[in-house]
């Protein structure tokens, strides 16, 4: 039965996958500007998104250990406040290991939302008997075209930068203040684990020895694929358009946004499509489009064109990671407060450190390479998720 107290915790998470989603998002018009402002070539500018990168990576392991200790409504408020209070930050530091500093904590709160507030998403999924993942997901997507174009409409319209970047540090700490008090609490957490998973209280508390599980190491490997698209078109798509397609740097955020629009709106209706699809097409069929989404926003000469390629990438990733996640959720014999925060770690991990490592590849060939590259990794996941499928069903 589907209490208000079930209903009012669905509606929170989606808040805070929203909240998240606008403050990483507000990073990608300020890449730009502190690539200018700090006098750094891609190589550098590489380097500094590998701290943030290397901040998540850090914290996001130790965040299942704190979820499994003390609940994700905890870990989500101290990772909240320290994005906000970290954000306006990184648009006025003008020393290069203070930005690295900065960038390197910055990714430790991120990072550790991003497992809360997917190890809490699961669990209410678990007691509404229904797919909400990727609705949760496109609530993301949503903040991050809020967060993509906010900061840079607020600086257009002449207020100064860092009181810019201030209004969204104080709108993520109003939409988590309001609905804190909604999400689970460590003890009802534990109940739904102990009755939608298949394990008993003994094994909740010593699975975290089953992270090397070959499933969840498989989704986390096509999560961190996926997941590095995105962090392309967040730390990457901005230059591009400036750089490649001569876009004016105060709308050099349109290519994000034109993705985040396009990967929201197919979250949003994604729980009712992955319930009428089964997920071999959802997956395979998204990962094609999204590889053809980029080769055309790579190879058009003209700005809408590459914009359209924008939203198929958009349209094809948006569906592909909630089912992995779900499918994670799902693992006979393994909590979801294990194989949610691997799977969460080794996805992001592909967001937050690969553009890093795309900055190298840019610097040595070019950032036009960087996308290709991407491209070819979209048509691996489907290969693998395909040869998955036909395994599981001999």
């Amino acid at each position: 039965m589907i209490t208000k107290k079930i209903i009012d915790a669905k509606r929170a998470t989606q808040l805070i996958f929203l909240v998240c989603g606008l403050g990483i998002a507000s990073w990608a018009p300020m890449v730009p500007l502190a690539k200018d402002r700090l006098r750094l070539n891609e190589a550098d500018l590489g380097l500094l998104l590998l701290l943030l990168g290397g901040g998540a990576l850090v914290m996001m392991p130790i965040s299942g250990i704190l979820i499994s200790k003390i609940g994700s409504r905890k870990v989500i408020l101290g990772s909240v406040l320290a994005a906000a209070f970290i954000l306006p930050c990184l648009l006025v530091i003008s020393n290069i290991y203070l930005m690295g500093l900065a960038l390197f904590a910055f990714g430790c709160s991120i990072g550790t939302v991003d497992v809360a507030m997917n190890a809490h998403g699961i669990q209410v999924q678990n007691i509404y008997e229904k797919p909400i993942m990727s609705s949760l997901h496109g609530l993301f997507s949503v903040g991050g075209l809020f967060g993509s174009l906010g900061l840079g409409f607020l600086i257009k319209l002449g207020l100064n930068p860092i009181y810019a970047a201030i209004t969204i540090s104080t709108l993520l700490i109003f939409l988590l203040s309001i609905q804190f008090k909604h999400l689970f609490n460590y003890q009802t957490e534990k109940e739904i684990i102990l009755k939608f998973s298949n394990v008993d209280e003994e094994k909740v508390a010593t699975s975290r020895l089953q992270w090397f599980n070959s499933t969840v190491l498989l989704l986390g490997l096509m999560c961190f694929i996926v997941f590095l698209s995105e962090g392309a078109m967040l730390d990457w798509s901005a230059i591009f358009l400036r750089d490649n397609k001569n876009v004016e740097p105060e709308f050099s955020g349109i290519g994000y946004a034109a993705f985040s629009v396009a990967m929201a709106v197919m979250r949003l209706a994604g729980d009712s499509l992955i319930s009428k699809l089964n997920s071999k097409i959802v997956v395979i069929g998204g990962s094609i489009i999204a590889s053809a989404g980029i080769v055309i926003l790579i190879f058009s000469p003209w700005i809408t064109v590459s914009l359209i390629g924008f939203i198929l990438l958009g349209i094809g990733a948006a569906n592909i990671v909630p089912v992995f996640f779900s499918e994670g959720g799902k693992i006979s014999g393994l909590s979801p407060t294990v194989s949610i925060p691997v799977i969460t770690t080794m996805g992001y991990a592909g967001q937050l450190a690969g553009p890093a490592l795309l900055g190298f590849i840019a610097h040595h060939f070019s950032l036009t390479v960087a996308f290709e590259i991407i491209a070819l990794l979209f048509i691996v996941v489907a290969l693998i998720y395909k040869i998955r499928k036909k395994s599981s069903s001999c």
